[in-house]
């Protein structure tokens, strides 16, 4: 089976160790395990309780209390609406070979995490693009998703919030999502995939906003401990999704995942039952983030962007005359600091910077950037 590399992976994998100032990290500052105990309102003693866990396979979907902690993020599930996977992309990879075969049509809103549109092409489906626009504030055009949605679409796909953009979409957008859906499936409704892993990121109130499952009876939530956590060391993360989606999910897991490990179940669990302190934490990180670099992009010449509503990513872009990798292979060879280009995104002329890293790194990577491009001007 062909699958198109990974644009962003095959990037931070090259680059990520090699760099003195990351502004392409888009996890929240990582927790170390003193912390997430802290954080927890635990102490190093709790570590007792992991001595004598015999280091079984263990739940093979998750456990109950980790099923209970997760299904608390939403508005009306229950853990029996959940099962843990490998991280988001375990989650992702699921519910594409298990939903979507050789022959089905699938929408996809484009820019977005490379995972949904490579794999459901991998599988033979056809893919059709529709692509979001800035003019609009990175947020979906309904009339050419409309356009797009045939009785033959088998799923609709999206990053919400945007990954690399940063837009959100509200609750009157899901529900009008979910209204183009209904058309799919021969009029059963197409499934409607919404990759939420950076659910909780908002720049308003709690940063929380609706999710797919709560909006639509066909909707399937995927999202993990990696981004708003600060935890992406545990890889673990979920489905949470109708029975159907879930009895079909099983089958595929049987063979590739099993079950998560028992350490990262339980700490995963302890966080998830400590979110407020932990998501308190990431917001005063991103928000702090944010506020320095939507000031730097306002005073740097050249640049321009949609301010992100969510995420921990803004897509910046420039009016240089080079392309956005030997942009940011220069950027790296001269002032260290890492972005990631445009172009494996498939979007040429722009940089993806995020704003989730320790704000040192911003205060001291954003001066080099403004040197690197004042040079080139």
């Amino acid at each position: 089976m062909h699958i198109e590399p990974f644009g962003v992976e095959m990037w931070m994998n090259a680059h990520e160790n090699n760099c003195t100032h990351n502004l392409a990290e888009t996890c929240v500052t990582s927790l170390t395990l003193e912390e997430l105990l802290y954080l927890s309102g635990q102490n190093a003693q709790a570590l007792s309780a992991l001595l004598p866990m015999k280091l079984t396979y263990g739940a093979i979907e998750g456990s109950d209390r980790l099923r209970r902690a997760i299904a608390v993020l939403y508005a009306d599930r229950q853990p029996g609406d959940i099962v843990v996977t490998h991280g988001t992309a375990g989650a992702n990879a699921l519910v594409w070979a298990a939903m979507v075969g050789s022959g089905d049509h699938v929408v996809t809103l484009t820019p977005t995490y490379q995972q949904h549109i490579s794999i459901p092409e991998s599988l033979g489906a056809h893919v059709t693009r529709v692509a979001l626009n800035p003019d609009d504030h990175w947020l979906p055009d309904f009339d050419a998703i409309a356009a797009a949605v045939t009785p033959a679409t088998r799923m609709i796909a999206l990053t919400n919030p945007n990954n690399p953009t940063g837009s959100l979409i509200d609750r009157d957008g899901l529900m009008r999502l979910a209204e183009i859906a209904r058309v799919g499936n021969d009029g059963a409704g197409a499934w409607l995939l919404v990759d939420e892993v950076y659910r909780g990121s908002a720049q308003d109130d709690d940063g929380m906003g609706p999710s797919i499952v709560d909006i639509y009876d066909r909707g399937i939530s995927t999202a993990s401990m990696s981004k708003v956590f600060s935890l992406a060391g545990l890889r673990l993360g979920w489905i949470c999704a109708p029975s159907p989606v879930l009895d079909a999910v099983s089958h595929h897991r049987d063979y590739n995942t099993i079950s998560v490990g028992m350490i990262d179940d339980h700490l995963a669990t302890l966080a998830l039952e400590a979110k407020d302190r932990i998501l308190h934490r990431s917001r005063a990180i991103t928000r702090g983030n944010l506020a320095l670099l939507s000031d730097w992009v306002a005073a740097e010449p050249g640049l321009s962007w949609v301010k992100p509503a969510a995420g921990t990513t803004a897509l910046v872009a420039y009016d240089l005359d080079i392309g956005s990798e030997r942009l940011c292979l220069d950027l790296l060879a001269e002032e260290g600091v890492l972005f990631t280009p445009g172009s494996a995104m498939g979007v040429e002329g722009t940089v993806r910077i995020g704003f989730a890293n320790d704000p040192e790194a911003m205060r001291a990577g954003l001066p080099k950037v403004s040197d690197f491009l004042a040079r080139r001007r």
